[in-house]
C-alpha cells in the first residue's frame, strides 16, 4: 500500500470489492457510517462512505471528514461515493481547493473531476469557473495535489466539445508557466485532451 502512496496506518488490507460487496448487504446507514468513521480505521472510513445517506450528510460533516483525510484513496473514494451527491457538493469545491492542507486540497479537486463525469445537470458555465482555479493551483508541487488537479482538467475536457475547446487553452496557458508541476499537468492533460 505504501508503494502506491497509501497510508498504511490504522489499516487492515482489506480490498474495495470486498468493501462494495459488504456495502450492498448493509444498505445505507448513516449512524453507521458516522460510527465507521470514527473508528479511524482505513477501510471502515472507505466504507463509511459507500453507505452514507447523502440526504443526510451535513455541510459540517464533510469539513470534518475532508479534514481528517490522510491518503488519497479514502479522499477519492469519500468524494466520488459519498460527497458528489450531497446538496453541497459545488460550493465544497472553491473552499476546499483554497485551503492549504493537501489532502483538502486534493478533495476540491477530486470533486470537479467527479462532478464532470457525475452531474450531468451542471451548466458549462459552472465548469468553466474551476479554469482559474486549476490554473492558480497548477503550481502546487506536492503530487496528490498535482495529480487533482491534472485529474480534474481532463475530465472537465472530456464532458463535451465546448469545454474542450475551453480546457486545452487553459492547459497551454498552465504550459507556460514557469512551474515543472504546471509544465507536468498541462503536458499530460494535452496528450489525453488532443485524442478526442
Amino acid at each position: 500500500m505504501a508503494r502506491f502512496g497509501v497510508n498504511p496506518q490504522n489499516t487492515l488490507g482489506i480490498n474495495i470489492p470486498y468493501l462494495r460487496k459488504l456495502a450492498k448487504e448493509i444498505g445505507k446507514n448513516h449512524n453507521l457510517a458516522l460510527e465507521l468513521w470514527e473508528s479511524k480505521i482505513h477501510e471502515a472510513r472507505i466504507l463509511a462512505a459507500f453507505i452514507d445517506d447523502p440526504k443526510l450528510v451535513t455541510s459540517k460533516q464533510m469539513d470534518i471528514w475532508v479534514s481528517e483525510f490522510d491518503s488519497w484513496d479514502v479522499c477519492d473514494q469519500v468524494c466520488s461515493n459519498l460527497f458528489d451527491k450531497t446538496p453541497f457538493a459545488y460550493e465544497k469545491i472553491g473552499i476546499w481547493c483554497k485551503k492549504k492542507e493537501e489532502f483538502v486540497r486534493r478533495a476540491g479537486f477530486v470533486m470537479m473531476a467527479v462532478l464532470a463525469v457525475h452531474d450531468k445537470s451542471l451548466s458549462n458555465d459552472r465548469f468553466k469557473n474551476f479554469f482559474l482555479l486549476i490554473k492558480k493551483y497548477s503550481t502546487d508541487e506536492r503530487n496528490f495535489v498535482k495529480k487533482a488537479v491534472n485529474w480534474a482538467l481532463r475530465q472537465i475536457g472530456k464532458r463535451n466539445k465546448i469545454l474542450l475547446k475551453e480546457a486545452l487553452e487553459c492547459a497551454r496557458e498552465i504550459k507556460s508557466l514557469d512551474s515543472k508541476s504546471a509544465k507536468w499537468i498541462a503536458s499530460d492533460a494535452i496528450r489525453e485532451l488532443a485524442k478526442k
